[in-house]
């Protein structure tokens, strides 16, 4: 199993707009053979997925560590997950999400719940965020060796970090200082 692109996978369907079934295909592109059966009630169950799993990145980002495995815990009872040994390859053991009867939508949410749940074990709910650039509300797995991620991605730590540039230009240049009057003596 895959914990940390299962993690990762959970971070992108939350990012993504999953308005129809062409936005969730998008989101598959990688994975043709689960792109091709997208549904409309998979993008239903991706967009209630959104919706549950949202407040567990907003919690680790608060550093409310109970409230993560709180609501981890309660959607994976809500959503029972199968996991499965994969034996494809006899050399390379491991867990797979069951996928058999399960539609698109309910592989994604199973995927994404074990993969959350095993990364929070793994490594901690720290290594969940929201993206800290203004306006942005995205979010991310932090799989760095440092735990230091706080931008969903380059292009908003760029953006954050210009911004902050010009704001330190802006507070060390000095204000003009007012110009004496006409007729005012010295």
């Amino acid at each position: 199993m895959d914990v940390r692109g299962y993690a990762e996978t959970a971070a992108d369907l939350l990012n993504a707009e999953v308005g129809e079934v062409a936005d969730l295909r998008a989101v598959l592109a990688g994975r043709p053979w689960l792109a091709g059966q997208v549904t409309d009630r998979d993008c239903m169950l991706v967009r209630r997925l959104q919706r549950e799993l949202r407040p567990v990145f907003a919690a680790a980002r608060d550093g409310d560590t109970r409230r993560v495995v709180d609501t981890l815990n309660a959607l994976l009872v809500t959503y029972p997950v199968t996991p499965q040994i994969s034996t494809t390859d006899p050399d390379d053991l491991h867990l797979h999400v069951a996928s058999r009867h399960a539609s698109v939508g309910e592989l994604l949410t199973g995927e994404s719940l074990l993969g959350l749940a095993t990364l929070v074990c793994e490594l901690g709910p720290g290594r969940l965020g929201v993206c800290a650039a203004v306006p942005c509300t995205r979010v991310f797995v932090d799989t760095s060796p440092n735990a230091s991620r706080r931008y969903c991605s380059e292009r908003c730590s760029s953006r954050a970090n210009v911004a902050a540039h010009r704001a330190r230009k802006r507070a060390a240049v000095p204000a003009p200082s007012p110009s004496p009057s006409p007729g005012a003596r010295a």
